[in-house]
């Protein structure tokens, strides 16, 4: 016969189980409580409190990690911290001679599973779009915060999107798992005249979401490669034309973060493209309270060291392939 708690659970929302379990998994893991102390706390069965643990770990609620000091992982993020002191990097452990598809999705669940712990209520979350983002928001798990608004930082209002939803349903997405709010920016990729961005940019509503940009608690963004093996969304969507290419190989770009390129140093300072490039100004990534960058392919090795060397992110999240190559770059042989 099964206790009177076991019978409970299988009649639990799925949303419900998750709460239980992350309250067991906090007294567990961070409390250091044994699981007969959390069953007579909280009054459940000790066969309870560990299906919730093994719940818990099942969904991605608790993510363990194992600190080896021979581990690759970690050595890869001691010699990036090394390099770049401002820098909390997180390096993801990939399967041996494993597909960069395969690199993507494990790091876009890393940072689907930190994004959960970053996000408070009342926070202002800006995210640039393109394909890692969008890997996130399907990783993601369902968790409501309460007066959370993500706000998109860079325009996509184009005929491709339009009929591919590939912009508004990743920032939807976020929206979605979290309960949250969501503003969308209905404004082309890159104008067609400087002239035109700047005469939007004074419109009330435009000045609306660039407000809630410049204020944003977090952003959240990738950096872009017209190099990379899973190409950048702006890349293969045709956002760019062979001209634009052309003037950006020109003038030194290697990469950009949410279409705004910059140079091998971070500098963007003379980019022509970027006059008419809807993306935030890379002052206010620099600026922002906390920024997290997520990194996947060997193909962005270039544009993420060009990143770390212009200061462009606090928090990363790389797989440990890409994060290698980016260390072999800077770092002098033998």
């Amino acid at each position: 016969m099964l206790s009177a708690d076991s019978d409970a659970s299988l009649h639990l929302p799925a949303g419900d189980q998750d709460i239980q379990a992350v309250r067991v998994a906090r007294l567990y893991y961070v409390q250091g409580l044994t699981t007969n102390t959390i069953a007579t706390e909280l009054g459940l069965s000790r066969p309870k409190v560990s299906r919730l643990l093994s719940h818990a770990r099942r969904r991605g609620l608790v993510e363990i990690r194992i600190h080896d000091p021979e581990g690759q992982a970690q050595g890869l993020e001691a010699r990036l911290h090394a390099r770049y002191p401002f820098l909390q990097a997180q390096v993801v452990s990939v399967p041996q001679g494993s597909a960069e598809d395969v690199w993507l999705e494990r790091t876009a669940a890393a940072a689907a599973a930190e994004l959960g712990e970053l996000l408070r209520p009342g926070m202002t979350v800006g995210v640039a779009w393109g394909t890692t983002m969008s890997a996130i928001s399907h990783a993601l798990l369902p968790r409501p915060v309460p007066g959370l608004t993500f706000v998109q930082l860079n325009g996509s209002a184009s005929a491709a999107d339009f009929m591919s939803g590939f912009v508004t349903d990743t920032i939807l997405r976020f929206a979605r798992n979290f309960t949250a709010g969501a503003q969308l920016f209905p404004v082309p990729t890159f104008f067609d005249d400087a002239a035109t961005k700047q005469a939007m940019w004074r419109e009330r509503s435009v000045r609306h979401v660039l407000d809630l940009q410049a204020r944003a608690d977090l952003l959240i963004y990738s950096v872009g490669s017209h190099a990379a093996a899973i190409p950048s969304h702006v890349y293969s969507a045709g956002y760019l034309d062979a001209d634009d290419l052309a003037a950006l190989n020109a003038e030194g770009a290697v990469g950009d973060i949410g279409t705004v390129f910059y140079r091998a140093d971070g500098s963007d300072a003379g980019l022509s493209l970027n006059a008419r490039a809807s993306g935030p100004p890379l002052s206010l990534i620099r600026a922002a309270a906390e920024t997290l960058c997520v990194v996947s392919g060997l193909g962005k090795a270039a544009a993420l060291q060009a990143a770390l060397e212009g200061q462009l992110m606090r928090r990363l999240i790389v797989d440990e392939m890409t994060a290698r190559a980016v260390l072999e770059r800077i770092e002098p042989a033998g």
